[in-house]
């Protein structure tokens, strides 16, 4: 912890990163940075202006010619070399996310490894981005395609993963030959810093890739600036959509993940043992902050009580308390006050429309962080608004049907669509549950069916606008285009033009 202590009091007052050089924002006002577990301030974030983002994609764009000139296998090695520094300073890393975040140190941990695993996979751009070709296409003629980069891209990343959401973009991006400006959540800017840090001391020459913060006006002036030709956006659904409408309506490429629902249904054949403690990581690992977190669990005829007997007890098992004192603790707080507050009031409305807290995570007594204990909201139906709505905290919705068709139909009427797991011993359920949900993310007795680095993230409906996801061989194709060569070889074409 004590290197991720002295780069907190290094950045404090959290700079900007333009053309490799450090810089203030021309903001003056800031947004405080906390320890969620203490709920005290470790640094402010400059709230960010217009000028600060023209800066950032005018270093980005001058940097272009030159980073998209470099041959793939030489990228390639400033990546090795970027891999090598984050192996030596993942835990500082992991620690730095604790602080920031919330997140228990192996939570924090797997943040890291899965960021890494993108750097990995980008370390093999040569490879990823080999055209096609066919030899005589036509009499005397071959063809080949060549992919292509775009130029500047844009990453806006959220709070709850502050380093593999934003690792899910800017390697692969700067892989491929883009230069990049990458707006972290302002509510972690500090992991972010971290990762760019060490991008510069892997030698990655200026302007490839550049930090900028802020809110708002930041971000729409990063989706409306005519030098950028990409942007990746993770967050909510209803900012999802106005980035992927405001970048769109420009002619820019956008790829905008947003919200989620996750349905986990338990049938009655499935091992309640093994089930329990999945259902408890995805419902409450991270506090529920994520967007693959299981929200909703539907309990078919013959589930049941034993189920929600054994479920009870392993969410009273669960210990709670500050992720950067207790080591062992299973779950950290929430990211601050308005979330733990939000989160409360959602609590209370399931509540008044006729939803039994089992488990009431409001009464968790602590002045100082922004802590939550794990909640049960049993006997939810869909008219409540608790059954559409994404909570985005440690609340878990028990959904009582009769039918797995029931409860498929009752899931594909979520507006989201990012994951779904069923468990069970039996594979023609496994099969239907598989064919018949209508998200983008399918687990087979697996917690959290969130993909690895060579697959894409694939969210639908409502939880993600555009056409290529992150992630794996789409996001390799989201982040160059395409160029179709065709030559010619007879001997008249060499006589008529003189040769």
């Amino acid at each position: 912890m004590e290197k991720a202590t002295d780069f907190i009091d290094r950045f404090s007052h959290v700079p900007l990163l333009v053309g490799n050089q450090w810089t203030d924002s021309g903001s003056r006002g800031t947004t405080p940075v906390y320890n969620p577990s203490r709920g005290q301030v470790i640094a402010h974030t400059p709230c960010g202006i217009a000028d600060d983002v023209d800066r950032a994609v005018r270093a980005a764009k001058e940097a272009f010619p030159s980073w998209a000139a470099v041959p793939a296998p030489k990228r390639a090695d400033i990546l090795f070399r970027y891999r090598e520094l984050l192996a030596q300073h993942m835990e500082h890393i992991a620690w730095m996310i604790t602080l920031e975040n919330g997140k228990t140190i192996e939570e924090a941990r797997g943040d890291i490894r899965r960021g890494f695993e993108v750097v990995e996979f980008a370390c093999g751009i040569a490879h990823l981005t080999k055209g096609e070709n066919l030899g005589q296409l036509a009499s005397e003629m071959d063809g080949l395609t060549m992919r292509e980069p775009l130029g500047v891209c844009v990453g806006i990343s959220p709070f709850n993963f502050p380093a593999m959401v934003a690792m899910w973009m800017f390697p692969l991006a700067i892989a491929c030959g883009n230069t990049f400006v990458l707006k972290p959540s302002e509510k972690v800017p500090l992991t972010a810093l971290y990762l760019a840090d060490l991008l510069v001391q892997a030698d990655l020459p200026a302007g490839v890739f550049n930090v900028v913060h802020g809110g708002r006006e930041v971000v729409e002036a990063l989706c409306v600036h005519p030098d950028v030709a990409a942007i990746s956006f993770v967050g909510s659904s209803e900012i999802a959509l106005r980035v992927y409408q405001l970048g769109t309506s420009r002619g820019k490429r956008v790829q905008a993940g947003g919200g989620a629902k996750n349905v986990h249904v338990v049938m009655p054949d499935a091992d309640f043992d093994s089930a329990v403690r999945a259902v408890v990581g995805a419902a409450f690992g991270c506090a529920g902050q994520r967007c693959m977190a299981g929200s909703t669990l539907m309990i078919p005829n013959g589930t049941g009580s034993a189920f929600l007997q054994k479920l009870k007890v392993a969410v009273d098992q669960l210990t709670v308390g500050d992720t950067t004192g207790q080591l062992d603790v299973q779950m950290g707080p929430v990211i601050d006050g308005p979330a733990r507050d939000r989160i409360s009031d959602t609590i209370e409305h399931a509540v008044g429309q006729g939803a039994k807290a089992m488990r009431d995570g409001r009464t968790y007594q602590d002045t100082d962080g922004f802590f939550l204990r794990p909640t049960l909201l049993d006997e939810v139906s869909p008219d409540m608004e608790v059954f559409h709505r994404e909570v985005f905290g440690p609340v878990l919705s028990i959904v009582h049907t009769t039918t797995l068709d029931e409860s498929i139909r009752l899931a594909n009427k979520l507006p989201f669509g990012n994951g779904a797991t069923i468990y069970t011993r039996n594979g023609g359920a496994a099969r239907k549950f598989a064919r018949e949900m209508k998200c983008g993310m399918i687990g087979v007795n697996v917690g959290v069916p969130a993909p690895m680095s060579i697959f894409p993230f694939s969210g639908w409906n409502q939880s993600f606008y555009g056409d290529l996801h992150l992630q794996g061989t789409e996001g390799i194709l989201f982040y160059t285009r395409q160029k179709v060569l065709l030559s010619r070889w007879d001997t008249n074409y060499e006589r008529i033009n003189g040769w």
